[in-house]
């Protein structure tokens, strides 16, 4: 019954497409969110002003290609995470059904939970890769030369397991295969998976309110007679569900964000795991830090979810291979 029910190759394929063409739409705006999270306020001073002043900024140093930091192991890595968070999704709410095919809204929430806990085994060295890779231009722009972070049992200080690391600290030498590379051979899989605990508090919390909100946003465009509703509407139900989502997990976004950045500049924090990093935030920042980026964030989010959901549900996959479209 789920093998009829459920196209795994179609489910594939719809999350690639959605994923490559919502990624290379809004990774501007995920590089600018990046930076703005991780810059630290110095005797009052800040980098970026807003989110206009870091996209200028960046723009006039690194030109177009620089907006795209990150972009390749993003693009790489975005078709499996994808596939894997919707699908995953799709299998959970099929198998939480009740007798009667009712499925309750606590239900709802273990589902998305769950996509959102198998997700994790791509996104957090995805995030991790292109995090460093995005932030590598503020660095270079303080003018200091940068320090490895503990956070993940990274030493703050360049050692010579790290030094093939230590010799990207410029950003036009660094690459995610390098990086990848050194942390896999020095530290091994606990070095690739670096955050993934904080990955892990922001991706399912995010999951199991997004899904269910989506689902239920989603109901409301339905027609008399009609199994879904039309794209359009998919497509909002999308970004708005991935707006209010993206806002409720923006702190832990921030506190991952701050963990899984490899290298920062002289004189900026280091953590040691989710607490820690908490801790300081909230002590040299304010409660308001928790925020940084939350713009950003919705300007992403939504905007990809929404990409992603009239994908999924406008059934790219199943022409592809010329099977009956399902609804679920």
């Amino acid at each position: 019954m789920a093998d009829k029910e459920i196209s795994l190759p179609a489910k594939l394929i719809n999350g690639a497409v959605a994923g490559v063409v919502g990624v290379s739409c809004v990774f501007p705006i995920d590089l600018v969110k990046t930076r703005l999270q991780n810059q630290e306020s110095k005797d009052g001073q800040k980098m970026y002003k807003n989110m206009r002043d870091c996209f200028v900024k960046t723009f006039r140093k690194e030109g177009f290609r620089g907006m795209y930091k990150g972009a390749g192991v993003n693009l790489v890595l975005i078709t499996p995470e994808k596939a894997i968070k919707l699908t995953a999704n799709d299998y959970f709410r099929f198998y939480l059904r009740s007798d009667k095919g009712h499925l309750p809204l606590y239900r709802e929430m273990l589902a998305g939970g769950g996509a959102g806990l198998c997700q994790m085994i791509v996104t957090s060295p995805m995030e991790m890769l292109k995090i460093t890779l995005q932030d590598a231009g503020r660095i270079s722009t303080t003018g200091q030369g940068p320090q490895l972070s503990s956070a993940g049992g990274l030493s703050a200080a360049p050692s010579r397991a790290f030094s093939a690391v230590a010799m990207a600290a410029t950003p036009q030498r660094m690459s995610a295969l390098r990086i990848a590379y050194d942390l896999f051979r020095t530290k091994g899989l606990s070095g690739v998976y670096r955050g993934a605990g904080a990955t892990l508090l922001r991706d399912i919390p995010f999951s199991m309110i997004y899904f269910p909100l989506f689902a239920h946003l989603n109901h409301l465009g339905k027609s008399e007679g009609s199994p879904t509703s039309p794209f359009y509407w998919s497509f909002s139900s999308g970004c708005l569900a991935g707006c209010i989502s993206s806002v409720m997990v923006n702190p832990m976004d921030v506190v991952k964000t701050r963990i899984q950045v490899l290298k920062r500049a002289q004189g900026e924090q280091t953590y040691n795991g989710v607490v820690d990093c908490a801790r300081k935030i909230w002590v040299a920042e304010g409660p308001s830090a928790f925020m940084k980026g939350a713009w950003c964030r919705v300007l992403v989010i939504a905007p990809l979810f929404g990409i992603a959901q009239m994908v999924y549900y406008f059934g790219v996959g199943e022409y592809v291979l010329g099977i009956e479209r399902q609804y679920y």
